[in-house]
């Protein structure tokens, strides 16, 4: 494993974003007035705009889903991919409105999240663009008896506040954006309180810090920030996800993924480097267990040939 600068604009910030408030607004409305069934005869006309119009994505899922697969992916593949992404996005609206009694949902290690409770401790929930994030902060909330902060970069959060206020949720989640100067002391005041605070650690930001793994059969590069910002706050870290399983069916895993309460300082960096290459596993067996519902629409395994220009040492001006 190698850690270096990632030295590039990351390509997901690069995609433009899809989508408006306003047409937030008119498919919340649609949907709220049909219910959950009949809003989602609409998500197979966004599914299939999204399948005959994004050739990029189209090709970046199918390198993703051969290697989730272990076969090649056919068109039916790809379409099921993007119709579990729009269920998703759908089902926020529910959730946001929270109409949880719309939903089944399985939780895989709930002893763990109870003892987490028990504690008395705020810990950092791990996630990654997979499933539904939203259905993790009601598991939270409800199940674990406390509140679920997300972080995350501070473009995303300018745009997900956008799409809330065309939601205008009764009770909007919590959200610290990433990158401001009080980010890391807003973390660590809800932390005290005993929060739990949700990261995603899949996608890296430009001249970010990443750690080169094996992921899925070929060399990834997943952002150390994340893991060093736990390792900084000497808090345990739990890895979460919320699998959309078809029709109204989540699944909800829980499971252990690192503990820096007690990392000893000159132990820090292989406790990082170790618990990214844990998450990195964690994120495979679902890939492979959940295939579609994976949500990163870019080129996340890079050519060897990009790898070594983000790998290689940048050029330094001359002295003298």
């Amino acid at each position: 494993m190698a850690s270096h600068a990632h030295g590039a604009v990351a390509e997901w910030r690069r995609r433009p974003e899809r989508g408006s408030p306003l047409a937030l607004r008119i498919m919340a409305a649609l949907s709220m007035r049909l219910g959950r069934r009949g809003g989602r005869l609409l998500l197979y006309l966004i599914g299939g705009y999204f399948f005959l119009f994004a050739p990029k994505a189209r090709r970046t899922m199918r390198d993703y889903l051969r290697r989730a697969l272990g076969r090649e992916p056919h068109a039916a593949d790809r379409f099921r991919q993007i119709m579990a992404f729009a269920s998703t996005i759908h089902d926020r609206i529910y959730l946001l409105a929270e109409r949880y009694e719309l939903f089944e949902v399985s939780l895989q290690g709930e002893a763990l999240m109870q003892d987490l409770v028990d504690a008395g401790e705020g810990a950092i929930l791990m996630g990654a663009h997979m499933g539904s994030f939203e259905l993790l902060r009601w598991i939270g909330e409800q199940h674990a008896g406390r509140g679920l902060v997300m972080t995350m970069y501070e473009d995303n959060a300018v745009k997900v506040n956008a799409m809330l206020a065309a939601l205008a949720p009764r009770h909007p989640p919590e959200i610290i954006a990433l990158g401001r100067i009080d980010a890391m002391l807003r973390i660590r005041a809800r932390l005290e309180q005993q929060a739990m605070v949700g990261m995603l650690a899949d996608r890296s930001l430009a001249d970010e810090s990443v750690l080169a793994v094996s992921f899925l059969g070929a060399t990834a590069y997943f952002p150390t920030g994340p893991m060093r910002a736990a390792a900084m706050l000497r808090r345990r870290v739990m890895f979460m996800l919320g699998l959309y399983r078809g029709g109204n069916r989540y699944h909800v895993v829980f499971e252990p993924l690192a503990d820096f309460s007690s990392t000893p300082p000159a132990q820090r960096q292989a406790a990082i480097e170790a618990a990214i290459a844990r998450y990195a596993a964690l994120l495979e067996r679902y890939c492979r267990s959940d295939p579609y519902n994976w949500f990163n629409f870019f080129d996340f395994w890079r050519s060897p040939a990009a790898a070594a220009a983000r790998a290689a040492p940048r050029p330094q001006p001359p002295r003298g």
